[in-house]
């Protein structure tokens, strides 16, 4: 039997890869592991950054099984929207910085994943949609509101409303997806930005994170007060005091995410 998802890890850098072929779709047992390994990733110290990637080579992922909702059952249509849910909502709240590597196709739920992601690396092939309307659904694991926080509510009425599917270097100009490299190059190009935040302190990282994403719920002046006391919160931990007197030192700090 195959393992949907492949768990492997370098350095301080935990590697998921998509492994569902032809086209990587999503099921409810994909959502269920996924959610459990981020569970395992969290309480993992020695992680810091999570790379997802496909293992084809013309679909980063197809989102959901079609045929799951062919005969209009609607109690599948809720498990399934609560598997999506619980998955992506868990990807999203990752303590660690999450980066997707979309190699190609990356369709409805497929698109999903990489945007409950904190950065999207896109190879120039590559190209994404939310295309559920166009047989009667909605995209219902955070698309709605994941893509128009990222690119606005004109470009999210486009892909959504009028079905647009966009290349890999339109998604780069309007803000889908923050770095564009050529064929083959997804993968490595996720893995050095991943590298880039290993430097960082994973305790500092995990507080910036969640004040960056503050706002989604948040008050902007909620957020203002966090910060403060977050900062402050800062002074209880190991990397604290490494961070600060490493640099003082003009070494490299040696963190413990603690």
């Amino acid at each position: 039997m195959i393992d949907p998802l492949l768990l492997s890890k370098q350095g301080n850098t935990a590697i998921l890869t998509l492994n569902n072929p032809p086209a990587n779709t999503w099921t409810a047992e994909s959502l269920k592991q996924l959610t459990a390994i981020i569970a395992q990733l969290n309480k993992d110290e020695t992680v810091y950054a999570l790379v997802i990637c496909s293992q084809e080579e013309k679909f980063f992922s197809a989102g959901a099984d079609l045929k799951l909702f062919a005969d209009g059952d609607r109690l599948v249509a809720r498990d399934m929207a609560r598997y999506f849910g619980e998955a992506f909502e868990a990807l999203a709240q990752f303590r660690g910085v999450s980066i997707a590597a979309i190699n190609g196709y990356a369709m409805g739920g497929g698109l999903e994943v990489a945007l409950a992601c904190d950065l999207r690396v896109a190879e120039e092939q590559a190209e994404m949609a939310l295309p559920e309307a166009k047989v009667g659904l909605l995209p219902c694991a955070g698309g709605t509101q994941n893509l128009t926080m990222l690119v606005g509510e004109g470009w999210t009425k486009r892909m959504i409303l009028c079905g647009e599917t966009v290349n890999a270097v339109l998604a780069k100009e309007i803000g889908l997806v923050e770095e564009l490299v050529s064929k083959g190059q997804a993968k490595s190009k996720a893995i050095e930005l991943a590298k880039r935040v290993e430097q960082q302190s994973p305790t500092a990282v995990a507080a910036c994170k969640q004040l960056i994403q503050n706002n989604r719920s948040q008050h902007w002046e909620s957020g203002y007060r966090l910060e403060r006391e977050l900062f402050v919160d800062l002074f209880q931990t190991e990397d604290q005091k490494e961070g600060v007197n490493a640099f003082l030192n003009k070494r490299t700090p040696q963190w413990k995410n603690k």
